[in-house]
């Protein structure tokens, strides 16, 4: 799932540690979601939300896979 927590990090000037210990989560985490290397839990979106003061949706672009006919 592409998002945009890499862009929206930078423009609150934190760094990847310092996101991680608001969100009581690893830098490994937060790097790992920046890559698009894996999605969030249901709570840590909520949390990203909440933190960015935005939606869920603002931050994740969900793209439904195009059907193979």
């Amino acid at each position: 799932m592409k998002n945009r927590l890499e862009e929206l990090r930078k423009q609150k000037g934190i760094k990847q540690e310092e996101l991680a210990a608001i969100l009581e989560v690893s830098r490994q985490t937060i790097g790992s979601l920046e890559n698009g290397r894996y999605n969030p839990s249901i709570l840590l979106a909520f949390k990203l939300a909440r933190y960015f003061e935005i939606s869920i949706e603002e931050i994740f672009i969900y793209e439904e896979e195009k059907e193979h006919e």
